[in-house]
């Protein structure tokens, strides 16, 4: 047990903090939350930095090769997904869950996933392609928006209500396909049901023929931590028969995936 003050050790962490990365980390936060771009006076703005201090970071971040500059306009460059995904890559619960994902898929013969909640973007960290391909080019490390996919859904479904209408405000909603909700109440009503029922299905509103069912993942404490979902071509599978022949393979994935909580 440390004889020291409370306060005096507050203080010394305070002092061993670097004050300029911290708000360095700030504005990359920020990019990230405007894919479109920022001004510098933006940015300034934003982060509650002056102009000569938003004008450095932002020149350091692009010269690092973190962010990139077009013309008046900053946004973050690929060299940050890169990070991202040799992380994702490495993180042993996606090691671990890999053999159930695989087998969901060789049952299915249909590609399973698994995602996290990003903001208001659902991220890949893990991906089993399925024989048949599809128009959707997903990756590690590929986001797609949480309001319209399946994954999203069973994310947001552990949300509590404040924070789900906080992150459905935030959202920028758009008709994909003539079948999207774009209608904010009618989403959460459906993150609701998805809660309720224990997965979601997604029925072409992120592309025409393309229909997905998923189910939450838990750690410890009941909390959603992911998603896993299967992915299908809507001429294969009806949503009757993802609910009927999927659903049972992903909730069993999901389970054995969740020892992994318990075990660590």
């Amino acid at each position: 047990m440390n004889g020291r003050p409370e306060s005096m050790r507050e203080t010394e962490q305070r002092t061993d903090r670097v004050g300029s990365l911290e708000k360095g980390l700030g504005v990359l936060e920020l990019l990230a939350l405007h894919p479109a771009g920022l001004t510098l006076t933006e940015t300034a703005a934003a982060a509650g930095l002056t102009r000569a201090g938003a004008r450095r970071l932002l020149l350091t971040l692009t010269a690092a090769g973190h962010a990139l500059q077009d013309g008046r306009k900053f946004t973050l460059s690929p060299k940050l997904l890169t990070l991202a995904r040799t992380w994702l890559n490495g993180v042993s619960l996606w090691d671990f869950a890999m053999p159930f994902m695989r087998e969901v898929s060789k049952a299915m013969n249909e590609s399973c996933s698994a995602a996290i909640l990003a903001d208001t973007d659902v991220v890949y960290v893990a991906r089993v392609p399925g024989e048949r391909i599809m128009s959707v080019a997903l990756n590690v490390g590929s986001r797609l928006p949480a309001y319209c996919t399946s994954m999203g859904r069973a994310l947001m479904s552990g949300l509590p209500s404040p924070e789900l209408e906080n992150l459905l405000r935030r959202s920028k909603i758009r008709a994909n396909t003539r079948k999207t909700i774009v209608n904010r109440v009618e989403i959460a009503r459906a993150v609701r049901r998805a809660a309720e029922d224990g997965y979601a299905i997604v029925d072409e509103e992120l592309e025409l023929g393309l229909r997905s069912i998923a189910v939450p993942i838990r750690g410890s404490g009941g909390r959603i931590v992911a998603a896993i979902n299967v992915s299908t071509q809507s001429a294969r599978y009806t949503p009757k028969d993802l609910k009927e022949v999927a659903l049972p393979h992903l909730k069993k994935a999901a389970a054995a995936i969740e020892t992994y909580f318990v075990m660590h």
